[in-house]
This record gives structure tokens, sequence and C-alpha cells, in this order.
């Protein structure tokens, strides 16, 4: 009788265990799908942003459309490099005046990366014919909604030769 007893709670304890193994391999699937979905959603909105940057980059930059602006930066805009205020207003000010003294400008877009809410974009901007331009990489943050809230660039001139003969672009 004892020995029956012992093997009666050793079958309950193994199925114990099966039940809980399979109740973890159950938790680690759904984990498994929930960071699935989460990597897409992520994917999703990475690739939303990288449209919307460089969208807003060929409607501002090449178009000279300010409007652009409304539709693509966040009503708070907080901007780092330092010739250009705070603020979509002041963003599209700056702008104006630079559009106007070089209605010929333009930009290529070289390369777009997007990381999380971050989108970088690698780009050729000229101010007209004969100008060798600019190399940039523009750092974009978007919000929840898809504006750009926050700006980050580096900016330096396409030399006319370079140490490793390699360009720019």
């Amino acid at each position: 009788m004892l020995h029956a007893n012992r093997f009666r709670t050793q079958a309950g304890l193994v199925l114990i265990a099966a039940a809980l193994t399979l109740s973890a391999c159950g938790s680690k699937r759904a984990e498994s799908r929930r960071a699935a979905v989460a990597t897409q959603t992520a994917q999703v909105g990475e690739n939303r942003n990288k449209a919307s940057a460089m969208a807003f980059y060929n409607e501002f930059f090449n178009q000279h459309d300010l409007s652009a602006a409304d539709r693509y930066i966040g009503d708070t805009y907080i901007q780092h490099n330092p010739r250009v205020a705070n603020g979509r207003e002041a963003f599209k000010s700056t702008f104006a005046q630079i559009f106007k003294q070089n209605p010929g400008r333009r930009s290529t877009i070289a390369r777009a990366v997007a990381e999380g809410d971050l989108v970088m974009l690698h780009v050729h901007t000229v101010t007209g014919p004969g100008d060798r331009g600019s190399a940039i990489v523009d750092i974009f943050r978007f919000d929840a909604n898809g504006k750009i809230v926050e700006h980050w660039d580096v900016i330096q001139p396409v030399p006319d030769k370079t140490a490793s003969g390699n360009g720019m672009f």
C-alpha cells in the first residue's frame, strides 16, 4: 500500500511537471509570437518613417514647398542645428530665406536608414549648377504618429579630391 501511494504521488508529480512543461512551452511560444509581432510592428513603423522622411525631403528641399513642414513636422520640433531655432515655424522661416537666396538648391538622397524611431538620410545637396555641394547626414526622430519631432545634422563640403580617392557618395 505504501509502495502504491508512493507510485501515485510520483505519477502525480510527473503529471504536474509535464503540465508545467507544456505551460512553459506554451508561454515560450506565446512570447515568441509576441516578439515576432513586436518586430513586425517596429518594421512597419520604421518603413513608414523612412518613407515619410524621404517624401518630406523631396517636397520641402527639392520642390521648396514650405507647407511640407506642416504635413511632416510635429507640433513640437526640437532642432539641433546651431543655425536653426526650435519649432516648425522657425524652420520654415530659415529655409524660406535659404531657398530665396538659392532657388536652384536641390538634394539627392544617397542612402536612407531607419532604426526604431530614427531615420538617417545621407544626402548630397547643391545650391545650383557647378556647385560641388555638401555631404549631409540628417537624423530625424519621429513620434508615434509618424511626425518628425527632432533633428540633428552633420554637414561637410564635398572636396575636389580625397586622400583615399573615394568619393563622398
